[in-house]
């Protein structure tokens, strides 16, 4: 690789890691604020909150790798006009296409990240998530039971628990049930288990007292046991796993899209498909992303203040370059025939950055302050 190209593109992957961690940092900060309140408060440890958030990284990365790609080319093309460095290489006879040789190599290389992203990491970490998450909302004692608090699982319910032992074991349990109109029931109990059946989660008392009141009658019944059985199936759950998502599936699974996938997924057909190509067509917007930055400020001249209008062009290119990828996606999902739709983003822009490259090396996109010393030089040979 000449001189030259190694030099742009370790300038682009420099700054395109600069970037990538600084937007990774600031993405993953918003939706670790909630998280962390989700987990933390259902009584999970602080490394059950790290594995969550080492766990959503990849997707996170995915989402943000095409705009990094853009904000690095742009700041590089930018700082390398300011510099003159551009201007020197085209006077040697390098053109628009010649100077984007590296530029369009950067593109492949982040292109390359996003494809095993896109089509191992974020799929495998999507899986683990998933069966991390089933894990935990099996772990009803630490979503629902917190020892020195009133608890309403549900309208009518309220449950206290003095303490909880390191073995499971509930000390001092009060339940009260008010979910049948007209009547109250009350249990106390000095020690309890949480067992779970097939029928869901069960709350077993032991030396306990049951009190019923009769609002109607306001007549109160007392009875004493020595151990009893509370159902709480039906307000905790089974803590059986959820079906698949449509983000854990592997790419060839949604290309076949057959109907035992859909009905596994619980998705129609267009969205299986349009998920599959999607993942394919994603990374190369990368390419056009890098394109479009690299390709716009070409068409500035020099300017020691940098070239603001031409950062402004390439920005609205890219966001035209999103609507038609969100146009294509909309078609994609409403009708099986229509995936090819998913492919128009990334083409369109690939060609846009083209024809960027093209428009800065013709003569009549260069500026009035490029062409004053050419008309000058060729009236003062005619006076002459």
């Amino acid at each position: 690789m000449p001189r030259f190209d190694r030099y742009l593109l370790s300038q682009l992957l420099a700054l395109f890691g600069f970037f990538s961690l600084l937007l990774v940092s600031v993405y993953w900060i918003n939706r670790a604020v909630g998280l962390f309140d989700q987990l933390i408060g259902d009584g999970q440890s602080a490394l059950v909150f790290v594995e969550f958030s080492l766990l959503t990284l990849p997707n996170v990365i995915r989402l943000v790798l095409p705009i990094s790609t853009f904000v690095a080319a742009v700041y590089v093309a930018n700082r390398l006009m300011k510099d003159s460095e551009l201007v020197v290489m085209q006077a040697t006879g390098f053109s628009s296409f010649r100077l984007a040789r590296p530029v369009f190599l950067f593109g492949l290389v982040v292109m390359l990240m996003m494809s095993v992203l896109t089509h191992v990491l974020v799929p495998a970490s999507r899986a683990a998530l998933s069966e991390r998450s089933a894990e935990i909302a099996e772990n009803v004692t630490a979503r629902f039971l917190r020892s020195g608090q009133f608890l309403h699982p549900a309208d009518g319910l309220t449950l206290y628990i003095r303490d909880i032992t390191e073995t499971g074991e509930l000390r001092d349990i009060f339940l009260s049930d008010d979910r049948t109109a007209g009547q109250t029931l009350t249990y106390t109990a000095r020690r309890a288990l949480l067992a779970r059946s097939e029928d869901g989660a069960k709350l077993l008392m032991f030396e306990g007292m049951t009190q019923e009141l009769d609002q109607a009658s306001r007549r109160l019944s007392v009875t004493r046991f020595a151990d009893v059985t509370y159902d709480l199936g039906g307000l905790l759950g089974d803590g059986s796993q959820e079906a698949r998502s449509i983000d854990e599936a592997s790419t060839l699974e949604l290309l076949r899209a057959d109907p035992a996938l859909s009905d596994e997924l619980r998705s129609p057909r267009a969205n299986l498909l349009q998920e599959g190509h999607s993942r394919i067509a994603q990374p190369f917007l990368a390419v056009a992303a890098a394109l479009i930055g690299f390709g716009a400020l070409l068409l500035g001249a020099f300017s020691r203040f940098g070239l603001w209008r031409q950062i402004g062009v390439a920005v609205v290119l890219l966001i035209v370059v999103q609507m038609i990828n969100t146009q294509g996606t909309g078609l994609a999902i409403r009708s099986e025939a229509a995936w090819p739709a998913v492919y128009a983003a990334p083409l369109v822009g690939m060609a846009i950055g083209v024809g960027l490259l093209w428009m800065s090396q013709r003569p009549r996109w260069l500026s009035r302050a490029q062409r004053a010393p050419l008309g000058g030089g060729a009236m003062e040979g005619s006076g002459a």
